[in-house]
């Protein structure tokens, strides 16, 4: 292959940490690796504060891409920030710092659970609007934006999307749509599909895919 034929990857960047949620994330790392339902070009990759491994809330090893101080927004499509009990005892916060960096650069940052906690005790959250585990949670972090607060599963702010714990599929779909990932067409087939199991949202899903899904 000629060297003007190389497809550069879009790197959208999973920060990984001790007792990381696992399947807050699953949905969207998978599909965003993994190019069945889209047309590919995307890679994940993750980002700690070292390069030491991690362990995640369910036992798994990650064995870090990237550290943390070498990560450049400009070159990422999205900072994805998943719920971990650090959180919840103020770890993490140069994730935080890092998301500031992204959002002031125009780059979209996703947070789910104690990722929220992180981002309200950063004031990320005092002017945009957002969800988490519950109000009372982010009212911890003693942040000024709890008017903004939405009780709805994931919700997408320019380029911030929150979300609480128990709902990784609706994130995932709020993260497909920010990137452009999937035609809205493959997108609303996928999210019936992942989050209500009947089995007609996969051939609808089959059907759109074949179709090329215009939208």
């Amino acid at each position: 292959m000629k060297e003007s034929e190389v497809v550069m990857s879009k790197l959208v960047h999973l920060a990984v940490y001790d007792t990381l949620a696992d399947w807050e994330v699953g949905y969207a790392v998978a599909n965003i690796n993994t190019p069945a339902w889209h047309d590919g070009g995307y890679e994940v990759v993750t980002v700690a504060e070292t390069l030491e491994p991690v362990t995640t809330m369910g036992g798994l090893t990650i064995q870090p891409a990237q550290a943390l101080a070498e990560l450049d927004p400009s070159v990422s499509q999205m900072l994805i920030l998943p719920g971990a009990s650090t959180w919840d005892t103020g770890g993490n916060r140069p994730f935080a710092a890092m998301a500031r960096r992204f959002l002031d650069g125009g780059v979209p940052v996703a947070a789910i659970c104690g990722g929220t906690l992180g981002l309200a005790a950063e004031g990320l959250l005092d002017g945009r609007a957002h969800t988490s585990s519950a109000p009372e949670y982010l009212a911890a972090s003693g942040y000024a934006g709890a008017a903004r607060y939405r009780d709805e599963p994931a919700v997408t702010d320019g380029d911030l999307i929150t979300a609480g714990p128990a709902s990784p599929v609706e994130f995932a779909r709020h993260i497909f749509a920010r990137l452009g990932l999937m035609p809205p067409r493959v997108l609303g087939a996928w999210s019936g599909l992942f989050s209500t199991g009947d089995a007609r949202y996969f051939s609808e899903l089959l059907a759109a895919r074949a179709a090329g899904a215009p939208a």
